[in-house]
């Protein structure tokens, strides 16, 4: 009998390193007891994560191809019980390890090498073992993976005909990872290694906060969508600006401020977090338009956002006077605008001289989802479901503001193809997050090579020829 099963191992992010380094993996200190390292199944990996694991931070989830291990995998009836084909209970290999290797496996140290040519948790295997876990679970797992170093960088040819100089910025590349990802700059740097050519941390508060209750993350597989009612929850500014002053790299990091929910003063908050951030940030994103905290989608009403931007803007010339240098300020937007909405916006933009726009945060909307039952869960709508609504909005702005406010698109961009609509559609640069829930994080390197592979069919020499190119068709959808 051939197996080829899935197997995971849950491993701290201190051990995994130690692995990495000697390239050889001992184990927990469970599988030194007796000589074996620990594996569990699919269906068991949620329950070891819960007795051995529950409340614990910093964990790494490792998919392994057990084909790969040969006749050294052992399956073990009294650990895995009934989740064990009924083939593999009574199997001689089990008979063997369970009987007389006893002592041997007392006396032996377990070890697994070459484990960076065995284990790939990065692609179909790892996707699968992550949605095993709830999603802010496979989330946190992710963001330590990405701090371990376990995530390979990705591998760019630099395209020339990619790089633009949006908003006084230099870009590599116009794809960027949106706000929400990395609330607490923990993984920047790891993210640009991905191949994105910024990334955008946040949004932090002045003070930490909880946000809401869980479950506030909700996947619809079958559209590729994300819900979410997180409030903001982050560590709030001095935990974020402490990372990010670590860093050495000089990459291009935008910061997503916002309010704290309990703040008495919210216009206050956005000011701080110019004036805490200046020194580190390449550009700001003034986050109005999250539908998880009650009340601050208000502040893109005319009256309260001109109060906001006049208030911002004020803090960022000042920063900037001292500093000698000027950050851009961009603000994000909701996709669920009336036309008077986004009227009133395009105005206060050009009026205040804002440096950019964001468009779009995620939709109140439910129209066409398949998943009726989670379909249901309040919170902010991402992923492909969002791409269209996000896209007509987005055009309609650009009408608005006209060519020369810069625009950054988000929204359903799950490929090349959807990053190059958005810009047809009027981006300048492209965001995306929830799609790499379900394509993983070699999405972002698919989407810049698959750009390159479309400036090519469309001989273009730069990106920015294809800007605009469809925006009366996009601002004419009805959505």
């Amino acid at each position: 009998m051939t197996l080829t099963p899935t197997l995971y191992k849950i491993v701290t992010e201190t051990l995994w390193q130690q692995a990495r380094q000697t390239g050889t993996f001992h184990g927990a200190g469970i599988d030194l007891k007796d000589g074996f390292i620990h594996f569990s199944t699919a269906d068991r990996v949620k329950q070891t994560a819960a007795l051995h694991f529950a409340g614990q931070s910093g964990l790494l989830l490792i998919a392994v191809d057990g084909s790969g291990l040969g006749d050294k995998l052992v399956f073990e009836p009294s650990r895995c019980g009934e989740s064990l084909p009924a083939s593999l209970r009574r199997s001689a290999a089990c008979r063997r390890a369970l009987g007389g290797a006893a002592a041997a496996r007392r006396n032996r140290r377990p070890c697994l090498s070459g484990v960076a040519a065995m284990i790939d948790p990065f692609k179909r295997l790892a996707r699968k073992g992550l949605f095993l876990f709830d999603p802010e679970t496979a989330h946190g797992m992710s963001i330590a993976a990405l701090k371990s170093g376990l995530v390979p960088a990705c591998q760019l040819t630099p395209d020339p005909r990619l790089r633009q100089t949006v908003a006084g910025l230099t870009f590599e590349n116009p794809l960027g990872m949106a706000a929400g990802y990395d609330k607490n700059a923990e993984v920047p740097e790891a993210l640009l290694k991905l191949g994105f050519g910024f990334t955008e941390i946040g949004t932090v508060t002045p003070k930490p906060q909880s946000g809401n209750p869980r479950p506030r993350i909700f996947r619809l597989v079958e559209d590729e969508g994300v819900i979410n009612r997180l409030g903001f929850n982050n560590e709030g500014h001095d935990a974020a600006f402490g990372r990010l002053a670590a860093l050495r790299g000089g990459g291009m990091i935008g910061v997503n401020i916002g309010a704290n929910k309990d703040s008495e003063d919210r216009i206050a908050d956005y000011v701080a977090g110019i004036r805490r951030f200046y020194s580190v940030a390449r550009y700001f994103t003034a986050n109005v338009s999250s539908p998880n905290t009650p009340g601050l989608r208000d502040l893109q009403g005319r009256e309260s956002l001109a109060v906001l931007l006049s208030a911002v803007l004020a803090a960022r010339d000042e920063m900037g006077a001292a500093s000698g240098r000027k950050i851009p300020v961009f603000l994000k937007i909701a996709p669920d605008l009336t036309e008077e909405g986004m009227d009133d916006i395009a105005a206060e933009a050009l009026s205040h001289a804002l440096d950019g726009l964001i468009v779009s945060n995620t939709t109140l909307s439910r129209d066409g989802l398949k998943d009726q039952r989670q379909a249901k869960e309040t919170g902010g709508l991402s992923g492909v479901p969002l791409f269209e609504k996000s896209t007509a909005v987005l055009a309609r702005m650009r009408k608005r503001v006209g060519p020369d406010l810069p625009i950054i698109g988000v929204g359903g961009v799950s490929s090349a193809e959807t990053a190059l609509e958005k810009i047809r559609a009027g981006a300048d640069l492209v965001q995306l997050y929830s799609c790499m829930v379900y394509e993983g994080p070699g999405l972002a390197g698919d989407v810049v090579r698959g750009l390159s592979k479309l400036l090519d069919r469309e001989k273009a020499a730069s990106i920015r020829e294809l800007r605009d190119t469809r925006v009366d068709y996009w601002a004419a959808r009805k959505v």
